[in-house]
């Protein structure tokens, strides 16, 4: 099971607007990681924290900054949603927004080096409520239509009791009948617990577009393939432009036209140990 941290530091909005709004992340709606090796420390989970001190807690790394604290969100399905204090407004062929991550390349390397993929959803508030419950449109990538992609993925966790192997920590299971079930594995840097402490129930369930592994071992060191285009801490921020609003297609795939969202969710893209 590959580990993933997705930073959604310092989204910036590109957009025009008669009056001023803050062109970073305004509000967290939601934190729920996949379990993973830094779940529980970014942020810091301590004891009785609730959903609403975890949501708060992101808010306090990300909100407000250009570029805040590292967020992570775990193994494949892991998300967060947030907005700004203002909808964003879709400029036909531009980029939008901007999310940063923590990407680098390998030296020797034009392909390749920490990229571990996120998904983009984007929303409108059509119901005017604030609250993300409206449909949700995913921002189709280079990946998208690739026959490599798996879309409608589910994904289960299941709790561990804290006495399993490291090797089969955290045991999955999905509706891949390629690869139906797997464990995420613990390693010997971080000991905590990789389930998210604060959400009860002994089952964590995910659903999506997955991507293709993108890791590969060479030269005695794991390198992770950049994907072309499209995706959070898939490149070097310097050399990733951004979303457009214009990607954003239905659950069949078909293009949709959004004149602006209001909300944002990034999910863990590739399910892969490594």
């Amino acid at each position: 099971m590959k580990k993933v941290i997705l930073v959604c530091a310092g989204l910036v909005c590109l957009t025009a607007s008669a009056k001023t709004n803050s062109p970073y992340i305004h509000k967290v709606h939601d934190y729920r990681p996949a379990p993973g090796q830094f779940v529980n420390t970014m942020p810091e989970y301590e004891n009785g924290n609730t959903q609403a001190d975890m949501n708060a807690k992101c808010e306090e790394y990300i909100a407000g900054q250009a570029r805040g604290s590292l967020v992570c969100l775990g193994a494949y399905g892991g998300y967060i949603v947030f907005s700004f204090d203002h909808n964003v407004a879709n400029k036909p062929g531009e980029y939008d927004f901007k999310i940063y991550g923590n990407a680098f390349r390998n030296s020797g390397y034009s392909d390749a080096g920490s990229a571990e993929p996120g998904i983009v959803m984007v929303s409108y508030d059509s119901n005017g409520n604030n609250i993300p419950d409206d449909q949700w449109y995913e921002l189709a990538g280079s990946d998208y239509y690739k026959s490599t992609t798996l879309h409608s993925y589910e994904i289960t966790y299941h709790k561990p009791t804290g006495n399993e192997p490291d090797a089969t920590y955290i045991h999955w299971t999905s509706n891949d009948n390629a690869e139906p079930s797997g464990y995420v594995v613990r390693n010997s840097f971080h000991r905590q617990s990789y389930w998210p402490q604060w959400i009860q129930g002994e089952e964590l369930k995910f659903s999506g577009s997955r991507l293709a592994k993108n890791a590969y071992y060479e030269n005695d060191m794991w390198l992770l393939r950049f994907l072309d285009w499209g995706y959070v801490d898939n490149r070097p921020n310097a050399e990733d432009p951004g979303f457009k609003i214009d990607w954003a297609v239905d659950a069949s795939g078909n293009p949709v036209k959004l004149d602006r969202i209001t909300f944002v969710k990034v999910y863990t893209g590739v399910n892969q140990n490594c």
